[in-house]
């Protein structure tokens, strides 16, 4: 396979300014914001490395996108290296852990679950 099977992420929000501060603090990064029509977005950071592991993705403020704790679950591999760190920022940010840094199995890192500002159950990940 040439490419990652995912090509992009988008997670819906219900207030955009709300969820760059929430994204912005508990990852430590910057979301670049953009109007594609009716639709707000706000990118994360990606890598220019045509050779860099995941994909890309945004936040996404339009009617048609609804914040929910059901259906498809993301996951993000944390800038930190270790998802303790961003669990550490999730609750003062505005969000709620759900679980705690769990080991996936041997050899396939970390994981935890989090609620984001916006309702949205977003999984964490470290190799």
């Amino acid at each position: 396979m040439k490419n990652n099977f995912f090509g992009w992420v988008e997670i819906p929000v219900a207030d955009m300014n709300r969820a760059i501060k929430f994204y912005d603090f508990v990852f430590g990064f910057q979301l670049s914001q953009q109007q594609f029509g009716d639709q707000c977005m706000a990118w994360f950071p990606n890598s220019s490395n045509e050779n860099a592991r995941g994909a890309g993705g945004s936040l996404v403020l339009h009617e048609d996108y609804i914040p929910s704790v059901e259906g498809t679950l993301a996951y993000i591999s944390v800038p930190s290296g270790d998802v303790s760190e961003e669990l550490r920022n999730v609750e003062i940010a505005g969000g709620k852990v759900l679980l705690t840094k769990t080991l996936i199995g041997e050899g396939l890192g970390y994981m935890a679950l989090i609620l984001d500002s916006e309702g949205n159950k977003i999984a964490l990940h470290n190799d």
